[in-house]
């Protein structure tokens, strides 16, 4: 049996679907079916490093999003037969997917971010939210990675109930664990040293769907009304209007608690955590919510926006506010000081995290592979 592994428009592993694809990547047994993975060529070792018994095969010249989306509506079914493929897995169904395939195909939707966000970013967005719903149509079996995404499958690609999956997403326990806390007032982690306390969001810099904006509204109000010396800091790449959000955060009276890292190295991520006071995750729109149950993993307590998918992750084990009232989130900031109410959000989220795991999440998504073949 052969089997290909799309590995486009999962950013080399340095995204959410890329880590998505690593993680799985690493649990496919050595023996029984023959994967092959076909991307970007750049990505070759990457890919191939997490699987080594696979094959990587370079496919569409052209870089971009337009470019490639054309491959796959034109060149993957050709492709696809070629290899003699018998099923094709599209990790990132939700960016990358042809209208139709040779042989049966299942994919795993992260999001339905195409839908969501402000008229610029859905215009961006346009073609792959007019080919997007026909496509995931002709899949034959769809992974959802929550509850939340499969009820947007449904309302918004009308996507057949009987076709969805929900297959959360894992956490890696050997990476994000609690670690010894001492006292001191600088923590150094490569390349960076941050100055203690800190609260953190880990995210890319967005604006609306991230919502940096309203979480530094908040934390001024947190600052004002508790004089602590907490700071801000803000892990992630810039994305859309980061800009926009860089303007709020030197506009605010306590701009220089506020700190920007950029793209943080995912290895040194799991020390970031665990050396923060705690976590405000006030995203507006996330599929599953993978960097609540990483925080909770390592020990740290959480507050998070009661809206998409976050809940469904973060159970009882998290704080929860309204992601449009900053005063709302301050508040929820405020009551993380409380030395026992932390404990004791600590010990829940530890609690929560150990229900998602990646071994468990590659189980399911192998043996739907091989049920669908």
């Amino acid at each position: 049996m052969k089997i290909g592994i799309d590995t486009f428009a999962s950013a080399g592993g340095r995204s959410g679907v890329g880590v998505y694809l690593m993680e799985l990547l690493k649990r496919i047994p050595p023996s029984g079916e023959l994967f092959e993975l076909f991307g970007w060529d750049i990505d070759r070792f990457i890919y191939t490093e997490a699987a080594r018994h696979c094959e990587y095969v370079s496919r569409c010249r052209f870089d971009g999003r337009t470019a490639n989306t054309a491959w796959h509506l034109l060149k993957y079914p050709e492709f696809a037969k070629s290899r003699g493929y018998q099923l094709c897995f599209f990790p990132a169904a939700h960016h990358r997917i042809p209208q139709q395939s040779p042989c049966p195909s299942v994919g795993t939707v992260h999001d339905m971010a195409a839908y969501w966000g402000n008229r610029r970013t859905r215009e961006s967005l346009g073609v792959i939210r007019m080919i997007l719903p026909n496509a995931l149509r002709h899949l034959d079996r769809v992974i959802a990675v929550s509850e939340f995404v499969k009820m947007e499958l449904m309302d918004k690609a009308y996507v057949k109930e009987s076709k969805i999956e929900v297959i959360h997403n894992g956490v890696d326990h050997s990476v994000f664990y609690p670690r010894p806390r001492n006292e001191e007032s600088v923590v150094l982690i490569q390349p960076f040293s941050f100055r203690r306390p800190y609260i953190l969001y880990a995210s890319r810099i967005d604006h609306p769907v991230k919502n940096h904006v309203k979480l530094i509204e908040a934390f001024g109000i947190f600052k004002e009304r508790t004089r602590y010396p907490h700071r801000l800091v803000l892990a992630g790449a810039d994305s859309y209007h980061a800009g926009y959000v860089k303007k709020a955060a030197a506009a605010s009276p306590y701009a220089n608690d506020i700190f920007f890292t950029g793209h943080f190295p995912s290895q040194n991520l799991p020390e970031l955590y665990a050396a923060a006071d705690f976590v405000v995750f006030p995203s507006m729109y996330e599929g599953f919510g993978l960097g609540v149950l990483e925080a909770m993993a390592s020990g740290v307590p959480v507050a998070c926006a009661r809206a998409a998918s976050l809940p469904e992750a973060a159970g009882h084990a998290a704080l929860y506010f309204d992601p449009k009232d900053a005063e709302d989130m301050a508040d929820r900031m405020v009551n993380l000081i409380d030395r026992n109410l932390a404990r004791e959000l600590r010990q829940k989220g530890l609690e929560r995290a150990k229900a998602f795991s990646w071994d468990e999440c590659a189980q399911k998504t192998l043996a739907l592979i091989q049920e669908t073949v």
